[in-house]
């Protein structure tokens, strides 16, 4: 089921109510700092309740280093520092 835009999992508990769904949502992303991209709820030994998550990726900027700077965009660059970024050999993730 889907609950606030996350996949959540229910093992083995029949009677785990929407609400008590969202107070965990909303206890594990206080506690992280981070948005849930899914949860799953499982009984655990001591008749409390296992929470399984997975947190959303990081988003992430790229970086590039030219001739000692790092920097995430090149907007602020002038004709100079652009046309030695666009001659640079560029190399794949792969």
């Amino acid at each position: 089921m889907i609950v606030n835009g996350i996949e959540v999992t229910v093992n083995g508990l029949s009677d785990v109510s929407e609400q008590e769904i969202i107070s965990y949502i909303d206890m594990l992303e206080k506690e992280t700092n981070e948005d849930l991209s899914s949860l799953t709820i499982s009984p655990a030994e001591d008749d409390s309740v296992a929470l399984d998550y997975v947190l959303q990726p990081a988003k992430f900027e790229r970086i590039r280093r030219i001739t000692g700077y790092l920097v995430g965009t090149i907007d602020r660059w002038n004709n100079a520092k652009r046309s030695e970024e666009h001659d640079r050999v560029k190399h794949g993730l792969n």
